[in-house]
């Protein structure tokens, strides 16, 4: 019996089961059919500028929206979400006290998703090994691995396939893990059953990640303007310096930020994550600024090997920590945790 004649319903909870027992959190299964009125969205987002510097994101939305112009023998989509959630907190220093340099005190908070080693590599590969496993089991199988990278959906794909829905904030939230999840996706070219029902928008009249952006980010419910985000600032984009009505309400954040997720009610009892890959880093809870801005290209790659922050690279690292220095030194030395 030629085994990839099998039952979509079996495929579908063999590869649910292998893929947890790979480490991933939740999966799910959908079809591999055009996002529709994901694409208009995308389209009238695009339309009004609201990418901000991620110009790569008008390439093609066609192709984002519909699997099979990426990957053309797609039939199925299957979507993981691997837990990333650690219990250390922030804890911001400015100077106090004498014989102490200000600018060695001056530290920065950086995003969650960035204190472990590299999620795209940690996922990428669990995928791979799912992906290796698929093909083990049924001979003719073929798959694309992406994570962050390529020209996919992944959090439209993850609201399709019932992992979870779209926040206000415009974040997948789960209702096991909230929004501390990342999230990956494999193309592929099995029929498999795709879940049944999706997960009802669950926030209701909630409006508090709305009203906690410091810059006024999200300009209305689910709608991003990356121009304000401090996020877009403070990772994607390459200007010479953060723009000043951004770098004004920085609130302490070197590189991300994660306010809006901060106060989300379904972020604040989510369990630890058990891969110990993303138990912070030394030092990448928060930063040094002075330290980062001696940084020189040797100590920058040495430093952030194998890390989620090598996105900004060297010289945005330094800009968010002049900006974030020359913030700081307009107030009063104070000390708080954050």
């Amino acid at each position: 019996m030629n085994r990839n004649r099998q039952d979509p319903a079996e495929l579908s909870v063999r590869i649910r089961r292998r893929a947890l027992e790979l480490g991933f959190s939740k999966v799910a299964v959908a079809r591999a059919d055009s996002l529709t009125e994901e694409h208009g969205r995308l389209q009238q987002w695009l339309a009004r500028g609201l990418n901000g510097e991620m110009k790569w994101m008008e390439r093609d939305p066609a192709q984002r929206t519909d699997p099979r112009l990426f990957f053309p023998p797609a039939r199925s989509v299957i979507v993981v979400v691997l837990n990333y959630y650690t219990q250390s907190q922030h804890e911001v220093r400015t100077a106090c006290g004498s014989g102490w340099a200000k600018s060695d005190l001056l530290t920065g908070k950086i995003s969650r998703y960035a204190w472990g080693d590299d999620y795209h590599e940690i996922v990428a590969g669990k995928l791979r090994d799912l992906l290796s496993w698929i093909k083990e089991q049924w001979p003719g199988a073929e798959g694309k691995v992406c994570v962050d990278i390529q020209p996919v959906m992944d959090k439209a794909w993850a609201a399709r396939a019932g992992l979870g829905w779209i926040g206000k904030h415009t974040n997948l939230i789960t209702r096991e893990f909230g929004s501390w999840v990342f999230i990956g996706v494999l193309l592929l070219n099995l029929e498999l059953a795709p879940e049944e029902t999706g997960v009802a928008d669950q926030c209701g009249s909630c409006t508090l990640c709305i009203d906690a952006c410091p810059t006024g980010a999200i300009v209305e419910p689910y709608v991003l303007d990356a121009n304000l985000c401090i996020s877009h600032a403070t990772i994607e984009s390459r200007a010479t310096e953060i723009r000043a009505d951004v770098a004004r309400h920085l609130e302490g954040w070197f590189y991300g930020c994660d306010i809006c997720q901060d106060v989300c009610p379904w972020n604040q009892m989510t369990s630890v994550t058990t891969d110990p890959r993303f138990q912070p880093r030394p030092e990448n809870v928060n930063a040094s600024l002075s330290e980062i801005q001696q940084l020189t290209p040797e100590t920058y790659a040495a430093r952030f090997r194998g890390s989620a922050m090598k996105r900004a690279k060297i010289s945005g690292l330094q800009r968010n920590a002049r900006a974030l220095s020359d913030h700081r030194s307009e107030k009063s030395p104070s000390a708080h945790r954050a």
